[in-house]
């Protein structure tokens, strides 16, 4: 199975279970503070990583250190 590290609008509206053009907005707006911090954005993709923290609150190194220990 081939996971990419970016999603696209098209998969955060099947994630979200929204419509294509609200999904659009939110990649957008997670872009923009992307784009603040000082990072380099893609149109129309969103980092999977950075959309997982910001949606259900996973910070995926932090659970991956836990379980290391």
């Amino acid at each position: 199975m081939n996971i990419s590290y970016m999603l696209t609008t098209k998969d955060v509206a099947s994630e979200l279970g929204v419509s294509y053009s609200y999904a659009n907005k939110v990649v957008k707006a997670l872009n923009a503070e992307l784009a603040e911090k000082g990072y380099m954005v893609v149109t129309g993709k969103v980092s999977r990583k950075f959309f997982e923290e910001r949606f259900y609150g996973m910070n995926t190194t932090a659970n991956q250190q836990k379980g290391e220990q």
